[in-house]
């Protein structure tokens, strides 16, 4: 219950101060998310282009967990995953306060939860963010990413909602790593310190989940892997 209140507050709060606290709208706002979109760079801070793409990298990390964590829980996690696509932490909050612990898999993958699996996806999305980093911090002017940061809210919250994204990624992972028979500690915290390379390196290495089936014996159930 207290986890779920501390993720409630902390989504109240992160909302209120997006949009009353955060610095004001500014009008050409909508040009700049326009152009980011349809990769028309011209003129924008390589920094502002990296964190945006960024963005669309931590929803799939999130996504290679959520939908294998959402075949236990009692509420359907893709509305939560699709949902942050468009705005990130706002939406992933809400299941992570609705969620319950689940340690286990059961059942087949489906194709989806098998592309999210695939250790070939975490490298894909590793390179991808390793470019965007390169790029953002080799050729970004650190200074006007500031200067955009103290005065635009789209700059502003986009850069909270990176940080936050980094930071309640170990509320999903420990579940994700019980589900594979993977416990070690320091592991955990090996992965979860490291901001965003820390979740990209699990998805790279983590152990591929196992297939169950439950066949019923009399009154009881067991689970038998089919891969065993």
């Amino acid at each position: 219950m207290v986890r779920k209140i501390a993720f409630g507050v902390l989504w109240l709060g992160f909302v209120v101060y997006a949009f009353v606290f955060a610095p004001p709208d500014r009008p050409d706002n909508f040009e700049l998310i326009k152009d980011l979109s349809i990769f028309e760079w011209q003129g924008i801070n390589p920094l502002i282009i990296a964190l945006f793409y960024l963005m669309g990298i931590w929803p799939m990390i999130y996504s290679a967990m959520l939908f294998i964590d959402g075949r236990g829980q009692k509420i359907p996690a893709w509305p939560f995953a699709t949902a942050s696509f468009g705005v990130g932490v706002f939406a992933l909050l809400p299941y992570l306060a609705l969620r319950e612990p689940n340690p286990q898999f059961t059942g087949k993958k489906n194709a989806l939860i098998k592309l999210l699996d695939s250790r070939v996806t975490g490298v894909v999305l590793t390179v991808a963010a390793a470019i965007l980093v390169a790029y953002g911090v080799l050729e970004g002017d650190s200074s006007n990413f500031v200067q955009q940061w103290q005065t635009s809210r789209f700059i502003h919250v986009m850069s909270l909602d990176f940080c936050l994204l980094s930071l309640l990624f170990p509320a999903l992972l420990r579940d994700d790593m019980a589900r594979r028979g993977w416990r070690n500690q320091q592991l955990f915290w090996l992965f979860a310190v490291i901001p965003l390379f820390g979740a990209l390196i699990y998805l790279c290495v983590r152990p591929p989940l196992q297939e169950t089936v439950i066949l019923p014996q009399e009154k009881s159930q067991i689970e038998l892997p089919l891969n065993s």
